[in-house]
């Protein structure tokens, strides 16, 4: 049970950094031409020009996987600090936040790349994502694995509580 808490903790936090990276760095589409090379990210450097509605999307349900995931660590923390955690359930809100984190994350991913995937190419312009991009798919396995692990923990508390109650 300690295991699977300590799990928790590591994956979501690696999660939570993960992510957070990927938001705040602008490697995620590159595009390389004849004589230049340009990287972008979520946030457009352009104060005048709109911002397409998939990067909104994206910029929202990332801040918001971000957000659940910070929850969901700030809760493994808590559970594991005896005075602090009441009744056990910090491990059972860990893991529904750190799966919510997650599937707002894979939306946001998937609402990203489908946009992306569907630009129309230029033939001397090879584009490619970048590594914040990939960081950002990484850190919704990363929250899916702290889920898995927190709900692994929360059972395991479960039935330690059951076999006090028959004892």
């Amino acid at each position: 049970m300690e295991l699977c808490r300590s799990l928790a903790l590591l994956t979501g936090s690696l999660g939570l950094v993960s992510i957070l990276i990927a938001l705040s760095t602008d490697f995620w589409f590159v595009a390389e031409g004849p004589r230049f090379s340009f990287h972008s990210g979520l946030w457009p450097k352009e104060f005048h020009t709109e911002v397409p509605d998939y990067l909104r999307a994206t910029q929202s349900l990332s801040i918001l996987a971000t957000l659940w995931g910070l929850v969901s660590v700030i809760f493994l923390i808590v559970s594991c600090i005896p005075s602090l955690s009441t009744r056990g359930y910090g491990p059972l809100v860990s893991s529904t936040m750190a799966f919510a984190a997650a599937i707002f994350a894979v939306v946001a991913m998937v609402v990203y790349t489908s946009e992306r995937w569907n630009q129309p190419q230029h033939p001397q312009i090879q584009t490619f994502f970048s590594w914040s991009f990939y960081l950002g798919w990484v850190s919704a396995v990363l929250l899916l694995c702290a889920g898995y692990c927190s709900s692994r923990t929360w059972r395991g508390q479960l039935g330690a509580l059951r076999q006090q109650g028959e004892g």
